[in-house]
């Protein structure tokens, strides 16, 4: 976690040092086009809207690299990913389990689809996903209640 809290704050000076560069080249250059210019204030000599992204872009790099320092320092002990010495095996979470026989989550998504479909077509249909979806949602909550593979 150590290297992606440094990286997150080299990003944030890159952006800042971009944010920069792109504020004085666009000095530099609206300067020169406003002097050609017999209009006076015909134009900003900054551009606003790249320049917000950059500094924006700079904020969230300095947000994520604050988070993960102090998710760092509450954890108070190192990552299976930061340990030099660990196995592969280390950082496996446990996933949980997922019934790979399972037909519910297809009926499920074509419910989804009905919903959605409903939403751009007809209003109607999407009463039939909600239906659908209600049925095959509780199906697969109550997979394993009954049937062949009850427990």
């Amino acid at each position: 976690m150590r290297a992606n809290i440094n990286l997150f704050w080299i990003l944030t000076g890159f952006f800042i040092l971009a944010d920069v560069v792109y504020i004085v080249w666009n000095f530099v250059f609206n300067s020169q086009q406003l002097a050609t210019q017999s209009i006076s204030g015909a134009g900003t000599p900054i551009e606003w809207v790249g320049t917000i992204a950059l500094g924006l872009c700079a904020v969230l790099a300095a947000f994520i690299a604050f988070y993960l320092s102090r998710v760092q320092k509450a954890q108070g002990g190192q990552l299976p990913e930061d340990s030099a010495n660990a196995n592969i095996d280390d950082g496996d979470p446990e996933l949980g389990f997922y019934s790979p026989h399972s037909w519910w989550p297809i009926l499920l998504a074509a419910a989804l689809g009905l919903l959605f479909l409903g939403l751009a077509v007809g209003f109607w249909i999407s009463f039939i996903g909600v239906g659908v979806g209600i049925i095959a949602l509780v199906g697969w909550v109550y997979e394993y209640y009954r049937g062949f593979f009850a427990r």
